[in-house]
């Protein structure tokens, strides 16, 4: 029973302890994000041939101060429920 104890203990600790280089590696792996320049983001908006859609986590929609004015808003978590109702022939963009 105390060998178990201690092994779980020492399993514990060495968890805690590679989590720091775990998270340090996938963020030095993960592909750099473009941003999106405004003049891009005009001509989009202006195209009837291109529709914006924010599927943001709904809390994080709520809490921002940053909102695009034209795209419309989905909740992700619908996926199921809107997607089928998307306009054939149109370019689709997703924040």
């Amino acid at each position: 029973m105390e060998k178990a104890r201690l092994w779980l203990m020492m399993m514990a600790v060495s968890l805690m302890l590679a989590s720091p280089w775990s998270c340090a590696i996938l963020e030095a792996t993960r592909p750099e994000v473009p941003r999106l320049d405004r003049e891009t983001l005009k001509t989009w908006l202006s195209d009837p041939q291109v529709l914006i859609l924010d599927v943001r986590q709904p809390h994080d929609w709520q809490d921002s101060d940053k909102k695009i004015k034209g795209a419309v808003r989905q909740d992700p978590h619908d996926f199921k429920t809107w997607a089928a109702n998307l306009p054939k022939g149109k370019k689709i963009v997703l924040f």
